[in-house]
Formats: structure tokens, sequence, C-alpha cells
């Protein structure tokens, strides 16, 4: 028998002064058996700093080859983002990017040797895909703090994020890095 998904609770207050989003967010975040921690908890802060409206996690919790991890649908179910976490391949960059208007990658990995493995190979308009990646301990932090019920406070200004999880704050720059 297979083993299912856990679920997560997150209670989030974004406040996401860069874009001028505000809002509070009850997510149920079904954790796939093979998803680590750290690629859960930069699951849900992509979707905090992606967030608008039609927004949703796919059906799985990570990526399939039909759908990203995170996607966001206008009112007539068209992808408008194709929101990539960990370690997408080119292939799927390619896909994504030409499936949606944008296309963007958050990874708690190195980015460097993700943009190794994608140097040389086509990505449909590369250079406007955001590619962001969050510094390993920063992460690493956040994981020790998940529960099964969270609450969370996320607050972005000049691309400074201040998280507050379960009691805990922590504090990090995210990184911009771009595709050639």
């Amino acid at each position: 028998m297979a083993i299912g998904a856990t679920m997560h609770t997150f209670e989030v207050q974004l406040a996401d002064v860069d874009r001028g989003v505000y809002e509070d967010l009850s997510l149920r975040v079904a954790q796939h058996p093979s998803e680590t921690d750290a690629y859960m908890i930069t699951r849900v802060l992509a979707y905090c700093l992606e967030y608008e409206e039609g927004i949703t996690f796919s059906a799985g919790g990570v990526s399939t080859g039909e759908e990203p991890a995170i996607l966001v649908k206008d009112l007539t179910g068209l992808i408008t983002a194709w929101i990539e976490v960990g370690a997408p391949d080119a292939q799927r960059l390619h896909l994504g990017s030409k499936r949606a208007d944008r296309a963007a990658i958050y990874t708690h990995r190195d980015p460097a040797k993700l943009l190794s493995a994608w140097r040389g190979k086509t990505i449909h308009q590369a250079e406007d895909i955001r590619f962001r990646s969050f510094d390993s301990v920063f992460i690493d932090e956040a994981v020790r703090c998940l529960t099964r019920r969270n609450t969370m406070s996320v607050s972005v200004t000049e691309g400074q994020i201040y998280l507050e999880l379960n009691g805990t704050n922590l504090e990090t720059q995210f990184s911009e890095h771009a595709i050639e």
C-alpha cells in the first residue's frame, strides 16, 4: 500500500509591501511522501511571494509532467503563471515559459548548479523567467520550526523577507539570478 501525503495547515498573514499585497491566507498543504520539508517550505514561501488571484498548488504537491508545483489560472482556465520549485530541468522551464504569460523558479538548492545545468539548453524566453533562491541556513531554520499546524507571518520589503513561523522570527533576502 502506498503511503499517502501528510497534510499541513498554514495560517498566513502576508504583507508584501514591494507588490502591495496584503492578505490573510489559510493554506492546506499536502506534503508528498517524496517531498522534503525544505522543498515544502520553499513551496509555501513561493506561493506567498507570488500570491495573486487564481493561484493554486498542483494536485500532487510536487511538480508533475503536466503542471508545475504552483500555477496561476485566470477565470477562463488559462495558465497565466508557471511557478517551479526546487530544481526543474531545462525542458520543464521551456514548456512552462511557453504555456504561461510568465514563469518563475524558487529554489532552496545551490543556484550555481542549476544555472550550470541549464546553460546551453533551449529555454523559451529564459531572460524573462524570474529565478530566486533562498539561503540554505534560512530554509533549514524554517524547517526546524515546522509542525502539522502552523501560524506564519510573511513580510516582504525591499527584497527582504521577514518570516515569523510558530513564534520563531527569521529573516533573509532572496537572491535573484539571470538565466542565460
